[in-house]
């Protein structure tokens, strides 16, 4: 099994970064493809530039990841209670190739944010629209308060609680 993962944050020091690299581990007997959003940074998708200049060739490349996979796994960062700037663009464009971006593939979603919320709104948001961007959300699952959950130096979760509900999350991915 080939599984897709990465941050939905363009952030070098993502805590997402750090949650779907931890999850991604925990995969077993699958080829991991951890990407970086920030390599495919793009203009801002408008229709007109679209029209001027076509869609970039980062978006077609992005698709072609997707495509590559036979599963994903996406944390999301939450911005003013929303997706981040750079991976509501980098899907933009990639839905102006293809609708259904995620090609019915399964998934395993997170979130994470250092307070209480976990980033449950931007999760919630991604969960209720997956299914008309071709996503298949096997589990989901939001940290909340990262910093009292996440050993940064280990890269580890150190709540035993929020650990095992990972692995059940992430062992669904493969079901």
């Amino acid at each position: 099994m080939k599984v897709l993962a990465f941050a939905a944050s363009s952030s070098r020091s993502s805590i997402n970064k750090s949650l779907v690299t931890y999850a991604a581990n925990l995969i077993e007997n699958a080829q991991v493809d951890l990407i970086d959003i920030n390599d495919y940074e793009m203009p801002i998708f408008s229709s007109d530039r679209e029209n001027e200049s076509g869609i970039p060739q980062l978006a077609h490349d992005f698709l072609d990841k997707i495509k590559q996979a036979d599963a994903v796994m996406i944390s999301f960062a939450e911005h003013n209670a929303s997706y981040t700037a750079a991976y509501k663009n980098l899907f933009d464009w990639a839905s102006r190739i293809d609708a259904k971006v995620y090609q019915g593939k399964p998934a395993v979603l997170l979130a994470t944010s250092p307070g209480p919320g976990g980033a449950g709104n931007v999760l919630a948001a991604a969960k209720a629209s997956a299914p008309y961007f071709g996503l298949e959300v096997k589990a989901d699952l939001s940290v909340a308060s990262f910093y009292d959950v996440f050993d940064v130096e280990k890269g580890a979760l150190k709540n035993a609680e929020v650990n095992d509900k990972l692995v059940t999350a992430v062992s669904l991915l493969l079901s």
